[in-house]
């Protein structure tokens, strides 16, 4: 049989591998899972797990449609069309979609691996959440103005009120929005109680202070990094052609330019078009590309032509705490446009995207294209 290993299993590699299934019969396709953990995270709720509130068990064996496999474990290398393992066989595949995905960046600035927390998985969120719960009159020092940032700040104020919140940034939190956005990000981060310290870089970390670029030191009980993202080095490694960033570089259909056989999904792939040489990491924009390579890959399994990959922007999703959000309108190109949803609304605008991006896991579709046999 053919075997197609599909590397991640978040809001990219979930619904490809189920996708792939809901096309293909069982006794000529193989689907296998790679995961490292037997549970699916929902990423963009971290900072809700970080700041004590319970969020559901949700184990991937619920999401799997029959006849895909999960291995979990973690691969250390790709090579010779197999994923190797620190500690168990290789895996041979025949088509690899590769979506690891991201993580925070904690190598670019000394000392953060050493000193600080990031809610880069659940145990690092629980890890946070335990530590405030152990001092809720911390000193707690956010570092980082992007979403991730802004979030955790506005979630651990609100939680924990008698703590001390600072939000550091390397520009203005929130900078990249509309005005009527910003204003409505700080109005809320000023009612929380979170002080912010902006156009300031933060170059070392040490136990207890942050240095910035003008030799500022600022003090800390409990320092957040979220400055950042960065992915594996695994196609890097494996001598594929990779942008600055280490994404691996597809055409517009999402193919490895390295190899036919590969193809790149969700934060680790660098995929052209109209918006530049790569999209946004994030689950607004990584969900799509998921089930758009499982299309790919079944199209070209049957001998048929693959369409090009087509995205447009449609929003950015900013809550702030439980009772604050704010809903960024974009443009097709990812820039913001002069229009807004605010306050419990957006709250509410969110969870339905968030729930709906979990529920497209389970059901990817296609619902009424039939399935048939491939050529192979």
């Amino acid at each position: 049989m053919h075997r197609i290993a599909v590397l991640g299993a978040g809001y990219a590699g979930l619904p490809a591998v189920n996708r792939i299934a809901r096309q293909t019969y069982r006794d000529e396709v193989e689907l296998v899972l790679l995961s490292t953990r037997d549970r699916f995270v929902e990423r963009p709720r971290l900072h809700q797990l970080a700041a004590g509130q319970p969020r559901p068990d949700l184990p991937l064996t619920d999401f799997l449609a029959p006849g895909v496999r999960l291995r979990i474990g973690r691969v250390e290398r790709i090579a010779d069309h197999a994923l190797a393992f620190a500690e168990a066989p290789p895996l041979p595949y025949d088509t690899l979609l590769y979506g690891p995905g991201s993580t925070i960046d904690v190598t670019s600035v000394p000392g953060v691996a050493e000193h600080a927390h990031t809610v880069a998985d659940p145990e690092s969120a629980l890890a946070i959440a335990a530590a405030l719960r152990a001092d809720e009159r911390a000193e707690v020092l956010v570092c980082g103005g992007g979403l991730t940032g802004l979030e955790l700040a506005a979630e651990v104020a609100e939680s924990f009120p008698r703590a001390d919140v600072t939000l550091v940034t390397a520009g203005m939190p929130g900078g990249w929005l509309s005005e009527r956005a910003q204003a409505y990000v700080g109005a809320s981060l000023d009612e929380l109680g979170v002080r912010r310290v902006a156009d300031t870089r933060i170059t070392r970390v040490d136990e207890g202070q942050v240095e910035t670029a003008d030799g500022t030191r600022l003090s800390f009980d409990l320092c957040l990094w979220a400055g950042g993202f960065t992915v594996p080095q695994l196609a890097t490694d494996a001598g594929m052609k990779v942008d600055g960033r280490g994404r691996m570089i597809t055409d517009t259909t999402l193919r490895s330019l390295s190899d036919p056989d590969v193809y790149a999904i969700g934060d680790a792939a660098a995929v052209p078009g109209h918006w530049g040489d790569a999209l946004a990491m994030g689950c607004r924009t990584g969900g799509f590309t998921g089930p758009w390579a499982a299309d790919v890959v079944v199209a070209r399994l049957r001998g048929l032509p693959a369409r090009p990959f087509r995205f447009r922007y449609v929003h950015e999703c900013l809550s702030l705490g439980r009772g604050h959000a704010v809903i960024q309108f974009l443009n097709r190109d990812g820039l913001p446009v002069d229009r807004t949803l605010r306050g419990r609304a957006a709250t509410a605008y969110k969870n339905v995207v968030l729930d709906a991006g979990r529920w497209v896991g389970r059901h990817p579709g296609p619902f009424l294209r039939p399935r048939r046999r491939v050529a192979l």
